[in-house]
């Protein structure tokens, strides 16, 4: 068996990928960056995180041109799902922290390996879908061309080109 198979790979792609949304979420783009720190160091308090995330918001409601009533849907399905999603940071972390520790043992451990994969394919999983539950939630509430609008800001915060 290999040491990095493809599902090793998938399961720390994942988990950053999980990482990065959970971030983009309870961050929002173009952050102080003493701020920033805070919120990936966990020294956050919920009003800090909930400060965050209504700035991050005011940015994208200009970006997707949201009305009044589409900001009062948005705001409290978005504050959820940053609730909900807050807790997997520091169970992915642990996992990363147990993999670590696996692997640099004087006898590598493999079973502590795939437990730590196993672990972190069910967050990644756990995390993705809590994540396309939020875009379905808010994208109830968006017109088509805000929808493509939200796709197009996505698309060049993760640095791809959008698609029509």
């Amino acid at each position: 068996m290999k040491l990095f198979n493809r599902y090793t790979v998938a399961a720390f792609i994942a988990g950053a990928g999980l990482m990065a949304g959970i971030g983009a979420v309870a961050q929002g783009a173009g952050l102080g960056s003493m701020h920033q720190g805070m919120m990936m160091n966990g020294n956050a308090s919920p009003a800090d995180i909930a400060a965050h995330v209504d700035h991050m918001l005011k940015h994208l409601y200009v970006e997707i041109d949201a009305t009044p009533a589409q900001q009062a849907q948005i705001g409290p399905l978005v504050q959820q799902a940053v609730t909900d999603l807050l807790p997997l940071r520091p169970q992915f972390q642990a996992g990363h922290t147990q993999f670590v520790q696996a692997l640099t043992q004087s006898t590598i451990d493999r079973n502590g390996m795939e437990t730590a994969r196993e672990s972190q394919l069910q967050l990644a999983d756990q995390g993705s879908k809590r994540i396309v539950q939020l875009l379905g939630d808010v994208g109830n509430v968006l017109t088509p061309a805000q929808r493509q609008s939200l796709a197009t800001h996505l698309a060049q915060m993760h640095g791809a080109a959008p698609q029509s």
